[in-house]
């Protein structure tokens, strides 16, 4: 059975993510639809290409990666859809998929041709779905795009002595997980003892394996199952205690 992910910021309290679904299934309704988040930070396409990235590689080949973020960027919006690794990708020309991936080939990625649709979004993506799953050619959905979105990463700041990097992410239990994979702590560390500041006072010194290596209350450091350094509280919450919110910065100092 053909499996469709769906990343949007359309929320749960609104009736647009049925309307979507129903959309899908009504030009082809054998689909198994799985949804990644529909509660994706208003407009927040970096926040979309995390979530997404850290899920495609547990799809099967050939699953159908839809994203509707911030879809309304301007008032003609253009939809692509292109392979990559194997897998399909569906979602605006606003920058999302260049975040996910930073080697497309612009050559590859085709604007989805659908004029009759005028500014329905759904319709746009439900075409699209249900051409991929029937296994039509994808370079005559439409016209290679003329100009694809593309938009800077946000990375860590790195010199000999530091690591600046920032809060990309407060999960549902509010750990706060850091724009910084291991490969690069561990490269700019080099061995050295380190200091990582979260607030001005009380660094934490060490990594952990997980939550329960401190105290009850106390907080842990460690590089999470994604790879991306994590700051938590062991059974408590990081974000609220810490006074820890997206964007902000945190500092890594190495030392003999």
């Amino acid at each position: 059975m053909q499996i469709v992910s769906l990343t949007t910021d359309y929320g749960t309290k609104d009736y647009y993510v049925a309307e979507l679904k129903a959309s899908i299934l009504s030009r082809r309704d054998d689909l198994n639809i799985i949804d990644i988040s529909h509660n994706i930070d208003r407009f927040d396409i970096v926040q979309a290409a995390f979530f997404l990235g850290n899920t495609i590689s547990v799809f099967a080949p050939s699953s159908i990666h839809v994203v509707a973020v911030n879809c309304y960027y301007k008032r003609k919006s253009e939809f692509i859809v292109f392979k990559k690794n194997n897998q399909y990708f569906v979602g605006p020309n606003n920058g999302v998929f260049s975040l996910l991936f930073d080697d497309i080939d612009d050559t590859q990625v085709f604007l989805i041709d659908l004029p009759e649709a005028g500014s329905n979004i759904n319709i746009i993506i439900a075409h699209a779905v249900a051409y991929l799953s029937h296994g039509l050619p994808i370079e005559e959905i439409g016209p290679v795009v003329a100009d694809f979105n593309k938009k800077l990463v946000i990375q860590p700041v790195v010199t000999s002595n530091q690591i600046r990097a920032s809060v990309i992410h407060i999960d549902h239990f509010e750990n706060v997980i850091i724009n910084l994979k291991k490969e690069a702590f561990e490269k700019a560390r080099n061995n050295r003892r380190f200091q990582l500041y979260y607030k001005p006072n009380d660094p934490i010194t060490f990594l952990s394996n997980g939550y329960s290596d401190v105290s009850i209350g106390d907080p842990v450091a460690f590089f999470n199952s994604s790879g991306y350094l994590e700051i938590a509280l062991n059974l408590d919450k990081a974000s609220s205690m810490l006074n820890m919110q997206k964007n902000e910065m945190i500092q890594i100092n190495f030392y003999e």
